[in-house]
């Protein structure tokens, strides 16, 4: 099949990738030059774990191809994939703005059928209204068909080829034909290709991530509550967990989410309930729960120095979670704000995210090449980010370059009787302190 991709991101890039993998032939837009030549030199833009390999092997088959020309991009392709950005406006809700202003530009250019799909996670209601823009241009047959990504950084090729599920929102048993073949190489093994109308679709993706972002805020608070209580929550989530109505994932504790999705879709669902005059109450609730979250190390390191005024900070971790360069809404970015404002000095390491943390932070902090370099002159360690480096650590040499042997751990990356047996004083997230 052809396809076009338009928008070369996170999802867009992924998405045309793996698209081309099956054997399709992809065609992805942007509409920055610069960005369009290193990829099409084979230069990845971003980190995904697993994708230049597929990128690369596709490029120089020939099946996957970029270019700054809407029009040449859909000329020859059937399925038109909208991966736009939808950032949050100051009030929440989605920015539509690229999503429609392309959409205007196809009705223009079109002159046959296309099943134009929303890729990007957008609003309840945006299908119909890249319908309406489509149709002011063009008075032809086509398609608009919402099918939400489920992508999670750092593991998102396997999402996409593997997919728990494919949810499908249209108006014609011919788009979903369309569809149910594109994504038939993906599904193999049975996993569900789910039809349903648009505005049901839009609203699936904004309720699985905000009843995530739930989850993950629940926990949170309950590891507060056991700091206060004497439990321990890595128990009460073994515990809590092994239910099989509430499962094993996100309910870890740490020090809050960030990334692309969590905030913004959140955000995004409560302006869309507000829109209707409803108060979702409960996310609202989550959001506060989580801006509170990221700085729930701080109190912990005031109330050890009382002072940190002068000292120097070791924070390993800088992206929201790891296997990703992902820095947005990351905590460690909030985490060195609160630091450097208390008057001590950062030195940060993350194995993928510095470049993007210096582009914005270049005067917050020194960033070191080595999470053991980071400990270099450091007073105590801060941990931000669950990378895989930093679960095994020498402790000899972490107690060897640190002037304190005491450690604040945002991602309870450590067992307590370990710390204790290496002479540290260790704070982690709703666990007894170890002194």
């Amino acid at each position: 099949m052809k396809i076009a991709v338009v928008g070369t991101g996170y999802v867009g890039l992924v998405s045309g990738t793996c698209f081309a993998e099956t054997g399709n032939d992809v065609i992805c837009v942007d509409i920055d030059q610069s960005k369009v030549d290193r990829l099409s030199n084979g230069q990845i833009t971003i980190f995904e774990p697993g994708l230049e390999v597929l990128f690369k092997r596709n490029l120089k088959e020939g099946r996957l191809s970029f270019t700054t020309s809407l029009e040449e991009a859909i000329k020859e392709s059937t399925v038109i994939f909208l991966a736009l950005p939808t950032p949050p406006g100051e009030d929440g809700s989605a920015d539509l703005r690229y999503v429609l202003g392309v959409a205007d530009h196809l009705g223009k250019i079109m002159t046959d059928y296309k099943v134009i799909v929303d890729k990007s996670t957008v609003p309840v209601g945006t299908a119909d209204r890249v319908k309406e823009a489509v149709a002011a241009n063009y008075k032809g047959d086509f398609d608009v068909v919402s099918n939400p990504e489920f992508l999670r950084e750092g593991v998102a090729v396997d999402d996409f080829m593997k997919p728990d599920r494919v949810v499908i929102g249209a108006e014609s048993q011919r788009a979903f034909d369309i569809m149910d073949e594109l994504y038939a190489p993906y599904v193999r093994q049975g996993n569900p290709v789910m039809h349903m109308d648009t505005r049901s679709a839009e609203l699936t993706k904004y309720a699985a991530n905000s009843f995530l972002a739930t989850k993950i805020s629940f926990m949170n608070e309950i590891a507060r509550l056991c700091e206060l209580l004497g439990a321990d929550v890595d128990m009460v989530r073994k515990g809590v967990g092994s239910d099989d109505r509430i499962g094993k994932r996100f309910l870890f504790p740490g020090i809050g989410y960030g990334g692309s999705c969590f905030p913004k879709d959140v955000k995004a669902l409560v302006h869309s309930a507000a829109s209707v005059d409803y108060d979702f109450k409960i996310l609202k609730a989550v959001e506060d729960v989580n801006a509170d979250q990221k700085k729930a190390l701080v109190p912990k390191i005031m109330q050890h120095y009382g002072s940190i005024e002068g000292k120097t900070v070791a924070l390993w971790g800088l992206a929201f979670k790891p296997n990703t360069d992902d820095i947005r809404e990351a905590p460690a970015l909030e985490m060195i704000e609160l630091l450097t404002q208390a008057g001590a000095k950062v030195q940060a390491y993350d194995p993928e995210a510095m470049a993007n943390v210096k582009a914005i932070m270049a005067d917050k902090a020194t960033f070191c090449e080595s999470s053991y370099e980071t400990l270099e002159g450091a007073d105590f360690l801060v941990i931000a980010t669950e990378w895989p480096e930093f679960r095994t650590p020498d402790f000899n040499k972490i107690q060897g370059l640190l002037k304190d042997k005491v450690i604040f751990d945002g991602r309870n990356l450590f067992e307590l009787e370990t710390l204790k047996k290496h002479g540290f004083t260790y704070y982690s997230i709703g666990r007894s302190d170890v002194k």
